[in-house]
């Protein structure tokens, strides 16, 4: 580029007085300091200046500049001048446009900060809406995530309370500094404008209508409203200061995954350098999996950085193909897996299981997909890959084990039930049978004593 194409590219016209940030951001300028918004600011301004003393002559003719009644034909020359005899002026318009720029930015921060602490101009009106259409009629259930920096935790949690309650919502919402991660039942007309509030909030404007995955349900499937503020918005037990989502693995839309897993099935798997790698937990996987996946037997995804650490041998020079229900225990577990620095790479199913299904119901995925709530399952094909616990019949709808106090889930056939076969395991079917037992003993049953905290898997 010439020096008269570069003074035309730099000599562009800017209306100091009305420069704000939105403009340098259009610019798309980053600035971490206000020294260098001064800077920025000073050279535009100068640009500006000069501009401001081009002529106009004829189309063919080369550029001049007059200033102080003297008549510049070289951009180099006016420049000079301009820095030797007009350098008060530059600052002077320089502090001036920086100053309105970060008055401007202060009083639009004190604008958002208050609306933001408003949590009533984030609840939508429904006064075009029944009670009736809130409360009876077609219900569902949304599952859903969101990271995100939330700067103020407990706002979004008072927030999501009264947003829920005035849709009549149930459910459980977990929010953090780092996002929130959610599943409600309700009416579809409560859901609906659930999500319509979700989207129009500014903390969660990067979300879309299809991060929210919809299933068959209503309020009814929770037992109340659980909002509340937490470390992680999904409990993996590391610090996410530590490990962040922003290190997770390489997503992959549904139609991507199947491909690589028909190919994986079709290769075989036992000389593949690819591990379809299941990051639920054992119950989960135990009524639903995609065919030949490596399954945890771990009872809670807080295991999983123990599973991978006592497991990395398993997964060293291998690519790793990882998938969870909706999508968010793969975010921080594929984090956790590449900082081992031992696969070739780890992938993730971009909206987890449930939306796999919505797009492959009769895919690779087989069996039912267990969901947190009273249904404990929701299906998509017909297939039952587990067996009751006692007799051994294909059984895949789970129930809690009967005894007080016991929180296991119990895969008993109708059959078994009626015989008296209603508590997870022997031990506490006699626990049931005992007049009083101490509450410490809750996770004290064949179930738990039976199975390693964090098991050695081979291929």
């Amino acid at each position: 580029m010439d020096s008269v194409d570069l003074a035309d590219s730099v000599l562009i016209n800017l209306d100091v007085e009305g420069l704000t940030p939105e403009t340098l951001k259009q610019e798309k300028y980053e600035f971490s300091t206000t020294r260098k918004c001064y800077s920025y600011i000073k050279k535009r301004t100068f640009a500006t200046f000069v501009a401001s003393k081009k002529v106009l002559t004829a189309s063919d003719a080369s550029p001049l500049w007059q200033c102080c009644e003297e008549t510049f034909s070289d951009p180099c020359s006016i420049h000079k001048h301009v820095s030797n005899l007009h350098a008060d002026e530059i600052e002077q318009l320089t502090t001036a446009a920086l100053d309105l720029m970060l008055s401007q930015s202060e009083g639009e921060k004190d604008k958002n900060e208050s609306q933001l602490k408003d949590t009533s101009s984030w609840i939508p009106d429904t006064s075009h809406v029944s009670e009736e259409e809130l409360s009876k009629g077609p219900g569902e259930v949304l599952l859903y995530y969101c990271y995100c920096q939330i700067q103020d935790p407990k706002l979004i949690c008072a927030w999501q309370s009264e947003l829920c309650s005035k849709l009549r919502l149930t459910g459980k919402v977990r929010v953090a500094t780092e996002g929130i991660n959610g599943t409600v039942g309700g009416t579809k007309t409560g859901t609906s404008l659930y999500i319509k509030a979700m989207l129009s909030h500014p903390v969660f404007k990067v979300m879309l209508v299809e991060d929210f995955k919809i299933s068959e349900g209503s309020a009814e499937c929770f037992h109340e409203l659980k909002v509340g503020v937490y470390k992680e918005i999904v409990p993996m037990g590391v610090d996410p200061d530590i490990i962040s989502y922003r290190l997770a693995g390489t997503h992959l839309e549904p139609e991507e995954f199947h491909k690589l897993v028909q190919s994986l099935l079709k290769d075989g798997s036992s000389k593949s350098d690819t591990i379809l790698l299941d990051c639920r937990n054992f119950y989960e996987s135990k009524i639903g999996q995609f065919r030949n996946c490596l399954a945890p037997d771990i009872r809670k995804f807080s295991y999983f950085p123990d599973y991978v650490d006592k497991n990395l041998d398993l997964f060293r020079n291998k690519n790793v193909l990882m998938y969870c229900t909706g999508g968010i225990r793969c975010e921080r577990g594929s984090a956790y897996l590449r900082s081992k620095n031992v696969c070739k790479e780890v992938y993730q199913l971009k909206g987890g299981i449930h939306k796999y299904l919505e797009q492959f119901p009769e895919g690779f995925y087989r069996g039912k997909l267990f969901v947190f709530d009273e249904r404990y399952a929701i299906s998509f094909n017909n297939d039952i890959i587990s067996d009751c616990r006692y007799c051994g019949a294909p059984w895949d709808q789970y129930q809690l084990c009967s005894t007080d106090f016991c929180c296991q889930l119990v895969l008993s056939c109708p059959s078994c039930r009626e015989k008296g076969h209603t508590a997870c395991c022997p031990v506490c079917q006699a626990k049931e049978q005992m007049t009083s037992y101490s509450l410490s003993h809750k996770e004290e049953c064949e179930c738990t004593d039976s199975r390693p905290r964090i098991p050695n898997d081979t291929l």
